[in-house]
Order: structure tokens, then sequence, then C-alpha cells
């Protein structure tokens, strides 16, 4: 005789919580009616069943699950009963931003704009966090970023919004932390705000953009940034924006639907051959979106950078190498073949839990991961303890939970 936990949600199905007999058992979500044909007992509590008919009970739910119309059972990799998830892929719009930024926060998306984007508020957030799991959010602003073409304005803007950012982690401890916007391609006011947001907000690290205009993160004029954000050790993360030389590609099509992820590459490429992740070694680098394109493309931008000498120099020690080291967060792409391009460039160790909120919804990429090759593992690795891994504030938080 062994244990199994079934209960009740709102939405009528029943959950299997934990069992003994499986070394993996995720929060599958099963129609009510579909297991109350083969499990004999009340739909609340705790309940002994013997190995066999646990077994048993699975094995036909899963089976009328996949008959034809039957919905297949959702798998959501919590990792706990409490909120466990830390997502570095997670945003927030200040009032003040969005005064400034809401006609070009619509028009980016030709008019196409989720519900929470304009509703965004921390309470929002917050209650979206505890629903889905996610124990800690680390937060920055969204394309199309800080600056806007106004010097003193723009520097402004990101003290501002980095104030908001550092606000959250004050009142609400353990559920926040913030990558600062700096008003890049103004390097001397990045370098100012970089010094303020590390020495006196104490943010997480800096947020960039892919590109700055039609200029990529690995333009020369860059470089004191970099040198600077190298000097401390830094975590950056670099979150995707369409350049103004591809906003019109397609004009039926959104570009932020095809050229986000293809300028994540782009900004890869730029600081793999201008020699910054040689040079800055000290940099720890987050991508999103499992790298855009860039897995992809990773063997043939290896292949003909090797071929090119003066791109070659750029790597000594070699393409593959670099990209390896770098961290990337799965917002949106937790698919097999995503996953399975990502994985097989880079080892779990560097990829990341994130959601894209409010952008995305938070469930696309946590109820994604049981079903994109991940392992228990994996899961573990990518939705927690990575993240734990590399912003050491965290842990000092580490057990916290909502009650």
């Amino acid at each position: 005789m062994t244990l199994y936990v079934l209960r009740r949600t709102p939405d009528g199905v029943a959950v299997v919580l934990t069992s003994p007999y499986l070394s993996v058992v995720p929060r599958c979500l099963v129609p009510l009616p579909m297991l109350h044909q083969h499990v004999h007992a009340p739909f609340t509590g705790t309940f002994t069943h013997s190995r066999r008919e646990f077994l048993a009970s699975v094995a036909a739910v899963t089976a009328s699950a996949l008959l034809p119309g039957s919905r297949l059972p959702a798998l959501t990799p919590r990792l706990g009963s409490k909120p466990e998830l830390i997502d570095v892929h997670h945003h927030i719009l200040p009032p003040v931003y969005l005064a400034l930024a809401r006609d070009r926060i619509i028009a980016q998306g030709q008019g196409y704009l989720p519900a929470t984007v304009l509703q965004w508020t921390p309470d929002t957030t917050l209650a979206e966090m505890d629903r889905m799991g996610v124990s800690t959010a680390i937060v920055s602003i969204s394309t199309p970023g800080v600056w806007f073409g106004d010097v003193d304005a723009d520097r402004r803007l990101a003290r501002e919004c980095n104030q908001y950012a550092a606000s959250l982690v004050r009142n609400h401890p353990g559920r926040f932390g913030f990558f600062a916007a700096v008003p890049l391609p103004d390097t001397e006011g990045s370098l100012r705000e970089i010094a303020h947001a590390l020495d006196v907000l104490e943010a997480d690290g800096i947020g960039l953009m892919t590109s700055y205009g039609d200029r990529w993160p690995g333009d020369p004029t860059f470089a004191p940034v970099f040198e600077e954000l190298n000097r401390r050790s830094a975590v950056v993360y670099v979150h995707p924006t369409g350049p103004h030389c591809c906003r019109e590609l397609i004009p039926s099509v959104p570009y932020v639907m095809t050229e986000l992820p293809h300028d994540t590459t782009r900004a890869i490429t730029s600081l793999l051959f201008a020699g910054a992740f040689a040079r800055f070694r000290n940099i720890r680098f987050i991508f999103s979106h499992a790298g855009g394109t860039l897995p992809m493309v990773a063997g043939r931008i290896a292949r003909q950078g090797k071929a090119i000498p003066e791109l070659a120099a750029k790597v000594p020690n070699g393409v593959e190498y670099e990209l390896k080291r770098l961290y990337y967060e799965i917002a949106g792409s937790a698919n097999r073949p995503a996953i399975a391009a990502l994985t097989n460039l880079v080892p779990t160790s560097q990829i990341l839990f994130g959601s894209d909120y409010p952008w995305g919804r938070i469930a696309t990429t946590a109820d994604a991961m049981a079903q994109a090759g991940f392992s228990a593992a994996d899961i573990r690795a990518v939705g927690r303890d990575n993240a734990l891994a590399l912003f050491a504030r965290l842990k000092s938080h580490d057990g916290h939970r909502n009650p």
C-alpha cells in the first residue's frame, strides 16, 4: 500500500501531486470525468492504493487522453506546492515610462497588444506570479527601451525607471530583482547610470537592447560601457528590439514577430566578432528567447568565421567555446525544436526560465517545459537552480514562499 494525492481545482480537474511509483510525476491536469472513470475514490483529501491500482489508473487515464476527441492533459512543471520558479525575463511598465512610450509600444505591434501590457501594475504581476508558481521575477524594461533621442530626458527616464524597479525590490522582499536600464547609445550617460544602479540601487544586473538604431552591441563606440561592466563582473541581460533597417520588410507582419529573434542573433554575432566575448570574460551575458535564431545558424557562423582570418582572430578559443559560455532564457521558446537546438549547443546549466510577462503569458513557457524534452532535473535547474547560481543575492531569499 502506498500514497498518492488527488485535489479538486476550480476549473474542474483533478491533480496528481505525488507518487513513489514514478521517478517523475509532474503536476498533471486531467479532466474530472476522465479520471472519475478509472479512480474509484472521492476527489478530495489523501487516499491509499496499491501500486498495481495506482499504475493501472494512470495508464487508463493516459490511454483515454490519447483517444480521438480527448484533451491531452497539460503538464505543469511546478517545482513544489509553493512558488519556486525564478523568472529572468519579466517586464515592468512604470507610470512615467508608459506615459512616454505608450504610442511606440502600440505601434511596434501594428495595433496588436495583449491587454495585460497596458493594464500592468505591481499587484497584477504579483497575482500572476503567485498563480503560476513564480517566486521571484528579475524585472526589466522591454523594447523600445529608454532611448528616444533626447540625452537629458532619456537619462532622467532611465533613472526614474530604475528607481521604480528598486522600490519594487524594497517593498516586496524576495519577490523581485531588476536589470537596470541605461540610455545607450549615450555612452557617458550609460556609465553614470551603471554606477548609480549597481552602487546605490543595488541592481542585479544591467539591461541592454540588441541594437540601437542601426548599431549593434559590438560597435566600438560602446566599448567603454562593456569595459566598465567587465570591471564590475556584471550580469548583462540583452533584450531584443527591431533595428531601424528591418521594421518594414514585410508590411503586413509586425516586425516584433520575426525581427526580434533575428536581432538577438545579430547582437551575439556582433559581440562575437568584435572580440567582446573573448575580451570581457567577467561579464555574464543572458540572451532572450533561447538565443533567437542563433542555435540554428551557430554551425554556419563557426564554420565561416573560422575561414575568415580577420574574424577568427577575434575568437581565439573558437566560436562554439564562446557561445557555450553565454546564458539563454527560454521565454516563448519551450518547444521541442527550439529546446533541441539549444541543448545541442549549450549545457543545461546555461539555460534559464523566462516568461516575457506581460507581453507573454507565464503559462506559455511554464506549462510547456515538461513537454519540451527536459528531464525533471533539467526543469529544476532551468526553473530555479541555475538562476540561484547566477544571482548570489537571491540565495539569501531561497526558501522564501508566500503563505
